[in-house]
């Protein structure tokens, strides 16, 4: 199957996904995540009009971004250690994990320094999985407390990874429940502007994430293929 194809078909799933849900096929926005495949690939999802481009790891990236950067918009999406900060920082529209303090002192310093606001979604572990990253659901609210004084990070919504699971049925509890502390973290008015975003559903699960209120969705394999390991 062609890029294209594979574009289409995830188009018609999206669609369909939304009007199931009473929801306007343009509240959802695609994240193509191209860690996986080569900058020619990277190339060639741009050229076919997708903008937003989602990378996991810098060292990954660099390439990509060096020959492409000024054409998408970019993504962190994976785990970001403190001390790369400084190589994303002026490079990705979007920080999809933030999930600690010292993370977003680090984003507020740098983003500082060169007059920058950064959009970031607060990762929350809503599985509660040991092996995911993100913050506890019961420690959300203490956490947009403690940086809502950080006037270079902004935090625009939440974003969540369910676990891999045979029926995608099977992970309709966590994006509901990411959903559910967003609509709550609101009614405490933790932030200057309601969160408004959900980044969550990958290609396993996309559909129920949509279904469940995601605004955006994490797009891999089942986009762009898998090049490369």
């Amino acid at each position: 199957m062609s890029l294209k194809e594979r574009i289409d078909q995830v188009e018609q799933r999206i669609t369909e996904a939304c009007a199931r849900s009473g929801r306007e096929r343009n509240d959802v926005n695609i994240i193509a995540v191209t860690k996986y495949v080569s900058l020619d690939m990277t190339a060639s999802v741009l050229d076919q009009g997708l903008q937003h481009i989602g990378e996991n790891r810098w060292q990954d990236a660099e390439a990509k971004w060096n020959a492409l950067g000024n054409r998408g918009i970019w993504h962190f999406i994976g785990h970001l250690q403190t001390n790369k900060v400084r190589d994303v920082i002026d490079k990705f529209q979007y920080i999809h994990s933030l999930d600690r303090i010292s993370l977003a002192r680090e984003l507020e310093k740098r983003a500082a320094a060169l007059n920058l606001q950064v959009s970031a979604f607060m990762q929350v572990n809503i599985s509660g999985e040991e092996s995911k990253y993100g913050l506890p659901p019961e420690k959300a609210a203490e956490f947009l407390k403690e940086i809502n004084s950080l006037s270079h990070v902004k935090v625009t919504g939440l974003m969540t990874m369910a676990p891999y699971e045979s029926s995608a049925e099977q992970t309709r509890p966590v994006f509901r429940g990411l959903r559910q502390l967003r609509d709550e973290l609101n009614e405490q008015a933790l932030t200057a502007e309601p969160l408004t975003e959900l980044s969550m559903g990958m290609s396993n699960d996309f559909e129920v994430a949509i279904e469940e209120g995601a605004t955006w969705v994490r797009l891999g394999s089942i986009l762009v293929g898998k090049e490369e390991d």
